[in-house]
């Protein structure tokens, strides 16, 4: 999975994909024999999904290695994802009598409580991904592979692929340290602190990423409110940004946003600083809208964001010229993007012509047996 071909992506990923229902504006959480009602409601491409559609807003060529199901759901998924958002769904595939797991997510306090009904995907990665084109760079989860067998993601580290690890959710919280032998040959790894203390047991970040940065040669841990920070350890540079300060009403696809914003920043070759702040930007612009994946930043978001900073910053608001400081790079990375309103999540699935086009026609995708 080099990425020589002319046709190549920029970041290639796979994993379950998850239809989500958001409910925000919770006075309280739901407990047994009550019913609460939820002031807002939104429907979005969930799972990895969050992660491909902040990409290809950033501008990447990405593409989805994913199993999709034969109904009602599925098909409203491969719409948006595929026409859409314009991700490359060719490493896809879709199965008869399989049906769309679904993710109900509950915004509050800042945090979120999901429920999820759904079924391990018919294949495994290495099947759907064995026709996929060359990528720049691959996200991959650590906790996804069984110690002793070889990751999906190898192969195509050894191609020339950077790969971006994600530690994932342990869900039975033992956070065995073995685990990363699986950084082998992975460019990056993206823990949040809580993950990061844990495999390392260590005292703080910082020394929970220098000790990661044994394993592989960047480490980001993300802090949440607090930012984020970075060891190279190939450089020694050591980095650490704060936090923006926003109204957050969801923080569901969060981490999926930062990370392809790591991702958009390290392809174009940026300064590691310049890589948090921008990832810390999007992750921040994402989390003021509901709806994970359709949450996610374009750049005419980040555009907007950028000139009403300077427009401050220009009143003599010692805030806004700090932060305007902080982000002068953006008046280089801007030009040359498409600066379009992006979709947001709606209450319910958007009809068909409304993703498409009301005249575009949509070929129908091979239903394969499971």
């Amino acid at each position: 999975m080099s990425a020589s071909s002319a046709d190549s992506l920029d970041l290639l990923v796979s994993g379950p994909v998850f239809f989500d229902i958001v409910f925000t504006g919770l006075p309280t959480a739901p407990r047994a024999g009550t019913e609460v009602w939820a002031t807002g409601m939104g429907s979005a491409p969930g799972g990895i999904a969050n992660l491909a559609v902040a990409a290809a807003r950033l501008g990447l060529r990405t593409g989805l290695a994913a199993g999709f199901g034969d109904d009602a759901y599925a098909d409203w998924l491969w719409t948006v994802l595929g026409e859409q958002e314009g991700v490359d769904l060719t490493p896809s595939r879709r199965y008869r009598r399989w049906h769309t797991s679904v993710t109900v997510s509950m915004a509050l306090n800042g945090d979120r409580a999901m429920v999820t009904h759904g079924h391990q995907d018919p294949e495994p990665p290495a099947e759907l991904l064995a026709g996929a084109p060359p990528a720049r760079a691959v996200v991959a989860e650590l906790s996804g592979t069984a110690r002793g067998t070889e990751p999906w993601w190898r192969a195509a580290a050894e191609a020339g692929t950077l790969v971006f690890a994600d530690a994932a959710w342990d869900p039975s919280e033992t956070w065995d340290p073995g685990h990363l032998e699986l950084l082998n040959g992975c460019h990056a790894f993206t823990p949040n602190v809580v993950e990061a203390l844990a495999y390392t047991r260590a005292d703080t970040p910082l020394q929970a990423a220098r000790a990661l940065s044994a394993h592989v040669p960047l480490v980001v841990v993300t802090l949440g409110a607090e930012g984020a920070l970075a060891v190279d350890a190939a450089s020694g540079e050591e980095a650490q940004v704060e936090a923006l300060q926003v109204d957050a009403i969801d923080a569901t696809g969060a981490g999926d946003v930062f990370a392809a914003a790591l991702v958009t920043g390290t392809l174009q070759g940026w300064a590691l600083e310049q890589r948090l702040r921008f990832a810390t930007l999007c992750a921040s612009l994402a989390v003021q809208h509901f709806g994970g994946s359709l949450a996610a930043p374009g750049w005419g978001d980040i555009a907007d964001w950028w000139a009403a900073t300077v427009a401050a910053a220009r009143t003599g608001d010692r805030a806004a010229r700090a932060t305007a400081d902080h982000y002068e790079f953006l008046t280089d990375a801007l030009p040359g993007h498409a600066l379009a309103r992006v979709r947001r999540a709606e209450a319910t699935m958007a009809r068909l012509s409304d993703a498409e086009g009301a005249n575009a026609t949509r070929p129908a995708p091979t239903l394969r047996e499971r």
